[in-house]
């Protein structure tokens, strides 16, 4: 798709420790497990094996439907975070703390199989850059996970759903916040074992801690694997249009290239202040990478793919490096496309290279 860059530093590799290479088995076992357990054992199976394969470590806390209604107010509207095709996210008050309370659809679309998995993967993978679970509840037919609260939203929240009297994000920010979520992938593509796949990584999947640390959420579509020789995972189609890689679309063959290039989707909205999908614009722009296509093709029009918020407000150099990451994440053959573990290292560069050039204000000198 994009050839006019080449911007790849050495990777950097971590090995997995034995204790870390036990788990992530144990991991995959308990996933595939979870397909065959029945819906009425399956509470009970998720408590006991969590409460197994946890040790020593603080497990997901199980609560009850009475503690999480109370801890929200009986889920009032005034509590209310946020809404999504997944069900509704309330804050709430409990033991003398802020929690985000995300009350599943009963039929919406993060199934029963997918609620246990994501209890599963945040119980036994644990890193800065994800969310920590506190706890779920499974009474009868309802569904919540128990999550740490982000005070400062998602990236959704500050990049595309701006208020107009908000002040936009500045481009050292923008770039934290990306090698944030890159630091996350590469946890979950490098050091966990066996590896697993984010799979539906979006604007809205990335929240912000205080100081926009990022926590990778929604871990309800996250596959495990693949594993041994194999080089992808077989699996039905599923994630969030715009952001899926086009051999997955096609093939359902994941495999960690897959985040990869999300991850492209997702930064190239950050430079560009742009949605990947966004029918509010003419037909030719409505699609962020088919709109961005010929603008890589021509170095003279790469200033046109900055975000008019930022004001001309970043160094050159780095927004060129930019823009030559996304472009590298975004190659339509996913062979070509760079490791994650090379793309934390590029974006650690980038956001800490030196305002080389002030301000791009003078746009005609391009």
């Amino acid at each position: 798709m994009m050839g006019c860059f080449c911007f790849k530093p050495p990777a950097q590799e971590r090995l997995p420790s034995k204790a870390e290479t036990a788990e992530g088995n144990a991991l995959a076992s308990l996933v595939n497990d979870l397909i065959i357990e029945s819906d009425t054992d399956k509470h009970k199976f998720v408590a006991d094996k969590i409460l197994q394969i946890s040790k020593g470590r603080n497990p997901a806390r199980a609560f009850t439907f009475p503690e999480l209604s109370a801890a929200t107010g009986e889920f009032k509207e005034e509590c209310l975070l946020g809404e999504g095709g997944f069900g509704r996210v309330y804050k709430g008050r409990h033991e003398g703390r802020d929690i985000a309370v995300k009350q599943l659809e009963k039929n919406g679309l993060q199934g029963n199989r997918e609620f246990h998995v994501e209890v599963l993967m945040l119980s036994l993978l644990h890193h800065p850059n994800l969310v920590n679970l506190i706890g779920y509840c499974a009474d009868g037919d309802q569904r919540i996970l128990v999550y740490e609260y982000m005070p400062q939203g998602s990236l959704e929240d500050h990049l595309l759903n701006l208020s107009p009297n908000e002040k936009p994000l500045d481009w050292v920010t923008r770039m934290k916040i990306a090698e944030g979520a890159a630091k996350g992938l590469e946890y979950l593509h490098d050091i966990a074992n066996p590896p697993v796949i984010f799979r539906d990584l979006k604007a809205s999947n990335i929240l912000l801690h205080q100081n926009y640390n990022v926590k990778l959420s929604d871990f309800g579509l996250a596959k495990v694997g693949p594993i041994g020789d194999k080089t992808h995972v077989s699996t039905r189609v599923m994630g969030t249009y715009g952001y899926c890689a086009p051999e997955y679309v096609l093939t359902g063959q994941l495999t960690k290239m897959s985040d990869v290039y999300s991850f492209g989707v997702v930064f190239l909205e950050i430079i560009t202040g742009r949605r990947a999908i966004d029918t509010s614009k003419p037909s030719s722009e409505q699609h962020l990478i088919q709109w961005a296509e010929p603008l890589f093709k021509n170095k003279k029009r790469f200033i046109e793919m900055a975000d008019p918020l930022l004001e001309g407000k970043f160094p050159l150099k780095g927004f060129y490096q930019a823009l030559a990451i996304a472009a590298l994440c975004l190659q339509e053959e996913a062979n070509n496309r760079p490791l994650i573990s090379d793309v934390v290292t590029a974006l650690r560069y980038v956001a800490t290279s030196p305002n080389d050039s002030g301000e791009t204000s003078n746009v005609a000198e391009m």
